[in-house]
C-alpha cells in the first residue's frame, strides 16, 4: 500500500506533466492519485474533465468507476467499467472491478458468476479467492438470518481490492496480538484511534493520534455497548457483535472481542466500504474471536 508520502510525491510529479501538457493523458493517473488520497470529490472533478478530451481512454474509464464506487454510485461505476470494456476488452482489472460493483449493488450472482470464471483460470490467486467468498457468504447470511427471523446481518462492503497491496489479501499473511491489530488499524486511510476497552471499562490498549483524553472516549464507547446489550436490547434484537456510529464528526465503529470491546474511530469522509472490511479482516487474521492472544 503506498505511503502518504509516495503519493503526494505522484500528484505533484503528475500536476508537474499536467502543466506542460494540459491535454495530456496524465489526469487518470493524477485522479487515482488524489482517489488514494480520499480527495474523492477532486479525483472526480479531474477525470472527468479529463474524459471530456479523453473519451476513448479505457484507463481513464477504469479510474472514474473506482471514484464512483468509493463515492457510492454504483450505477454509474458500473457503467464507466463497461465502458473501459467496450475499449480495452474484457481485462481482469475490469473484471474484478465489475464483481466489485456488484456485491455492493447486491447482485450476488453475477458477481459469483464473474469470481468463477476468474478463479477457474487463477485458482491460487487470494484476491479473487477472498471476492469469492465475500461473494457466496453474504447471501448465506441472510438467508440463515431470514429463516432465524433475525435482523438482516450488515453487509460486508469492499473497496479497492482491485489493487494489489491496498485490500485485506495483503494482511492475510498476518498472525496480530491486540497491539497488531490497533496499529494496523490505523493504518486505514481516515483513522484517528482504535482502542481496546476491557470488559470493566478501562482503556487497555491505545493508538491514539486525537487530540482528547482516551479514557475519556472509552468510558463513552463502554456505556454505549451496555446500552446496545442490555437485556431489553438483546431480547430484541439478539447479542449484539458489532455496532457503527456515525456522528458529524467521526465514524465509530465498536466489536465486541473476547477481552473486551475494539472500538475503531475514523473522520466523517472516511469511504466506509474501505474502513469496514479491513477492520473486519484484522480481526479474522487474529485470535481475538478465538481468545488464544
Amino acid at each position: 500500500m503506498a505511503t502518504t508520502s509516495e503519493i503526494d510525491e505522484r500528484i505533484e510529479k503528475c500536476q508537474r506533466l499536467m502543466e506542460t501538457d494540459p491535454n495530456s493523458q496524465i489526469f487518470a493517473a493524477l485522479a487515482e492519485a488524489y482517489r488514494k488520497k480520499g480527495d474523492l470529490d477532486l479525483a472526480f472533478r479531474i477525470c472527468k474533465n479529463g474524459l471530456k478530451v479523453h473519451d476513448n481512454y479505457g484507463s481513464a474509464h477504469i479510474v472514474m468507476a473506482k471514484i464512483n464506487l468509493d463515492r457510492g454510485l454504483y450505477d454509474w461505476a458500473e457503467m464507466e467499467a463497461k465502458r473501459a470494456s467496450e475499449l480495452d476488452g474484457k481485462t481482469r482489472t475490469i473484471a474484478l472491478l465489475l464483481s466489485e460493483i456488484y456485491i455492493y449493488k447486491g447482485e450476488f450472482k453475477q458477481a459469483i458468476k464473474i469470481l468463477k470464471d476468474l478463479h477457474s483460470k487463477d485458482i491460487d490467486n487470494q484476491q479473487i479467492k477472498k471476492l469469492l467468498e465475500i461473494a457466496q457468504r453474504i447471501p448465506e447470511e441472510q438467508m440463515s438470518s431470514s429463516r432465524a427471523v433475525q435482523p438482516e446481518p450488515e453487509r460486508i462492503e469492499i473497496t479497492e481490492m482491485t489493487h494489489p497491496g491496498d485490500g485485506p489479501q495483503a494482511l492475510a499473511a498476518k498472525s496480530l496480538d491486540i497491539k497488531g491489530v490497533l496499529e494496523e488499524a490505523l493504518s486505514v486511510k481516515g483513522m484517528r484511534g482504535a482502542i481496546l476497552v476491557s470488559n470493566e471499562g478501562l482503556v487497555a490498549e491505545s493508538q491514539w493520534q486525537l487530540k482528547t483524553d482516551v479514557n475519556e472516549y472509552g468510558a463513552i464507547m463502554s456505556e454505549i455497548w451496555k446500552s446496545i446489550s442490555g437485556q431489553t436490547m438483546s431480547e430484541a434484537f439478539g447479542a449484539a457483535k458489532n455496532v457503527l456510529i456515525e456522528s458529524t464528526d467521526m465514524i465509530f465503529y465498536l466489536v465486541k472481542c473476547y477481552k473486551g470491546i475494539l472500538v475503531f474511530m475514523a473522520g466523517p469522509a472516511t469511504n466506509l466500504g474501505t474502513f469496514r472490511l479491513k477492520i473486519e479482516c484484522l480481526m479474522d487474521n487474529s485470535a481475538l474471536k478465538t481468545g488464544s492472544v
